[in-house]
């Protein structure tokens, strides 16, 4: 499922630096709320669903269901049931559930085509598709590629918005809505560049060693001077 490895390196620099923090959690789940309002009985699929943390924020909303393909991803989870599971192959029952949340996950997906006809197979009709992404053309909101310029190149190749409308159209799905979500990444610069690794961004272990210095360097000298929190803002495409 994943462009890299996801290891036990990976998946630990994940968990210590993505994680957001409340505030940022909150914008998230208002806007998931407006497509699919809170109700204990509503199932949601949490799909690619890494260390857990969007599991266990949803967790008081609806009865989250996560599956994840990483070991070493599920063995850090803070949600405490994690499937094993990868978008072409989930893990459940036909017309299970009722929603299907995916973060920063399909850009590690190898066949959106037949991953939409597995999330159709396991989603009861009428369910929204909720997809959180930094979408190829669509970097000019998020802090991290305005210092790691040549990353850009790698959010390039992830699936842009038309391409995935056009995969998950194959399966009858439709756009329903995008709209970007606003949130706090970090307190401010200083903070966004002690906490960033590596190993936890995906753009960032497919540049060259000598583009990720220079953009740390770029990062760096910012941090000396930039004043207030850092706000990103992400993509929320949703479909139907």
């Amino acid at each position: 499922m994943a462009r890299i490895a996801y290891d036990g390196h990976d998946a630990a620099a994940f968990a210590d630096t993505r994680h957001l923090a409340a505030a940022a959690l909150d914008s998230w789940l208002a806007a998931v709320g407006r497509h699919l309002p809170p109700a204990h009985g509503k199932r949601l699929l949490d799909l690619g669903s890494g260390t857990g943390a969007w599991a266990k924020a949803f967790a008081d909303s609806y009865a989250v269901i996560a599956v994840e393909p990483s070991e070493a991803m599920r063995a850090r989870s803070e949600h405490p049931h994690v499937l094993a599971g990868d978008a072409e192959h989930i893990p459940l029952a036909d017309g299970s559930v009722d929603a299907v949340w995916l973060s920063t996950v399909v850009h590690h997906v190898p066949d959106l085509v037949r991953s939409a006809h597995e999330i159709r197979r396991v989603l009861r009709p009428g369910g929204p598709v909720l997809i959180r992404s930094a979408f190829a053309g669509r970097h000019d909101t998020i802090t991290l590629f305005r210092y790691f310029t040549e990353a850009i190149r790698v959010l390039d190749s992830f699936p842009s918005v038309p391409e995935v409308q056009e995969a998950f159209g194959a399966s009858g799905f439709g756009v329903a809505a995008i709209e970007q979500v606003p949130q706090c990444t970090a307190a401010s610069l200083r903070d966004f560049a002690t906490r960033l690794r590596r190993a936890a961004h995906t753009p960032l272990q497919l540049i060259s060693d000598q583009e990720y210095a220079t953009g740390l360097a770029r990062l760096n000298a910012a941090a000396d001077h930039v004043d207030g929190p850092v706000i990103d803002a992400l993509d929320l495409l949703v479909l139907r």
